[in-house]
């Protein structure tokens, strides 16, 4: 029977622990059934200060840490009162767990660790199927449209006006570009469609992918938003009291 390496198995915990980023990226090549398992059920979900869900809280007080980023897919899979199974390394001195998979006991479903999805021509994806609404923006304007199987296209809404009657309620699609798909549904930000794969039409141009950190600037900074003034929080050319020149 394969054993994984104590040496492997700490270095696994103390990535989980430490960064789920690194966990979440070394998850694909390793398969989360071969580290130890347990099983619990679910008291509350554990939150970071802005919110994202990183782990859960068993009923008998275990805490289980789990990549943040894996957020939106955990709380869709499983809900406090669930009974979970985890496989994942448990911690020497505390009741404590560095998951790679949560299993929901009912449903069958599994959450593994992994990272924000790759962009450019790796993460292209397709969807094809027969379109059910039209779906907005908030302003109103059409930026896409929902198929029968539940994927959201999305599109810019100059975009959407121009391929109208392809996009049309009752007709048939075919859409590629980059996306995501996984538990808690399917998305792709359109590069060419049709209503089918061999008549495709490309988009215009391609609308940016949102920045997963909040914004082009990252999270505490408006995309929209110039930049602050040199030298320091009161704007001085050395950053120096009231504006002016450091003494």
């Amino acid at each position: 029977m394969f054993r994984i390496k104590p040496a492997l198995m700490a270095g696994i915990a103390t990535l989980a622990v430490s960064g789920g980023v690194a966990l979440a990226q070394m998850s694909g090549a390793y398969d989360p059934a071969q580290l130890p398992e347990m099983k619990g059920k679910v008291q509350q979900y554990s939150l970071t200060p802005r919110g994202d869900v990183d782990g859960l809280i068993l009923a008998d007080g275990t805490e289980v840490h789990f990549p943040p980023n894996n957020s939106t897919e955990l709380v869709f899979v499983v809900r406090p009162g669930d009974a979970v199974t985890i496989h994942g390394l448990k911690a020497r001195a505390a009741p404590m767990v560095a998951a790679m998979s949560i299993t929901n006991d009912a449903s069958g479903a599994t959450v593994t660790a992994g990272g924000r999805r790759p962009r450019g021509p790796e993460s292209l994806i397709e969807a094809s199927g027969t379109v059910k609404a039209t779906l907005h923006g908030v302003a109103g304007e059409p930026n896409g449209v929902l198929l029968d199987d539940g994927t959201i296209v999305r599109l810019p809404p100059p975009e959407a006006g121009r391929l109208a009657d392809k996009l049309a309620v009752g007709q048939k699609l075919f859409v590629r570009g980059d996306g995501f798909s996984g538990a808690i549904g399917k998305v792709v930000a359109a590069r060419e469609l049709g209503p089918d794969a061999n008549s495709l039409t490309k988009l215009a141009f391609r609308p940016p992918p949102p920045d997963e950190r909040g914004g082009p600037r990252g999270p505490h900074m408006r995309g929209d938003m110039p930049p602050p003034p040199p030298g320091g929080p009161m704007g001085g050319p050395m950053g120096g009291p009231m504006g002016g020149p450091r003494p």
